[in-house]
């Protein structure tokens, strides 16, 4: 059975007043509560908050980025948010995007994938309460060993768009986060992580892990308003590198390239005019 799960922080809402706030996605039968890390909060201070406040919140981070932090420092965030809330702390680990990574931060998006596979390996080791001293590909650690090992280790979902991130998902993590899809397209997101947990662990290997899917809701009665709010997030996110490559290899690209080349020539405006209804119905969903 599915869990529903809700994005943490609450736009417009301070993270001191978020208890009641909490309180209320319970009693709306929401199970879980996810962070991100954009350009808000950190992806730790709402959840520990809500570890303190709602006992029965399942929590999990999705996603936080494995270039931002250094891996020793993001190793004890996952473990004292383990710690906060022990059997119901889930953490996404991903990429990010150029945009956050490179202009914001100020570190080189370097080879994505390669950190975030390195990323997820010293985890396991680190979390563990092993001492590491070792040479990744994109880093080195010399003798870290966190004093507060974890009892138990929390699930490891890894955020994917295209095939060989997918597959890294399939081998090595829990599970997969899915992001700026369609319901249909989950299912061909999903075949790619199923290939890549038999290219691992040969015909018995398990299916999927844990499947967690973002699905982006504009809250507005007004339908022309909602539409052109949507046709905005589709715009803020299609444009960026990583994901106009996902949804070129989603085969949206007779659809797609109107955007992308009006946006490359800093027409805006024309940008977000040209998103067909269809991308618009099948990526963001109204609600009142």
């Amino acid at each position: 059975m599915g869990r529903l799960g809700i994005s943490v922080p609450f736009s417009g809402v301070p993270v001191a007043e978020h208890r009641s706030w909490f309180a209320d996605v319970l009693a709306a039968g929401y199970t879980d509560a996810r962070s991100s890390e954009a350009e808000d909060t950190d992806g730790f201070t709402p959840l520990a908050l809500g570890a303190a406040w709602e006992p029965d919140l399942r929590l999990g981070v999705a996603i936080a980025s494995a270039s931002t932090r250094g891996p020793a420092l993001l190793a004890q965030g996952v473990a004292a948010s383990a710690e906060a809330a022990p059997g119901r702390f889930a953490f996404g680990l991903g990429t990010s995007s150029e945009t956050i990574v490179e202009p914001w931060n100020g570190i080189a998006f370097d080879r994505p994938y390669a950190r975030v596979r390195d990323t997820l390996a010293f985890l396991r080791l680190a979390l563990s309460g092993e001492k590491v001293t070792a040479d990744f590909v994109t880093f080195s650690v010399r003798g870290f060993r966190l004093s507060r090992p974890v009892a138990s280790l929390p699930p490891f979902s890894l955020a994917a768009l295209r095939p060989g991130m997918l597959h890294l998902a399939g081998r090595e993590a829990d599970g997969v986060i899915l992001d700026w899809l369609s319901a249909d397209d989950v299912a061909t997101s999903l075949a790619e992580v199923r290939a890549g947990a038999r290219a691992a662990s040969g015909a018995g290997a398990r299916d999927t892990g844990e499947v967690v899917a973002r699905i982006f809701v504009v809250s507005e009665p007004d339908p022309s308003v909602a539409t052109t709010v949507a046709r905005r997030m589709v715009a803020a996110y299609l444009t960026l590198l990583a994901y106009a490559a996902f949804h070129r290899w989603l085969r949206r690209v007779p659809l797609l390239q109107g955007l992308w080349e009006t946006w490359a020539a800093g027409d805006r405006t024309a940008a977000i005019g040209s998103i067909p209804d269809e991308v618009v119905d099948a990526l963001v969903v109204p609600g009142k």
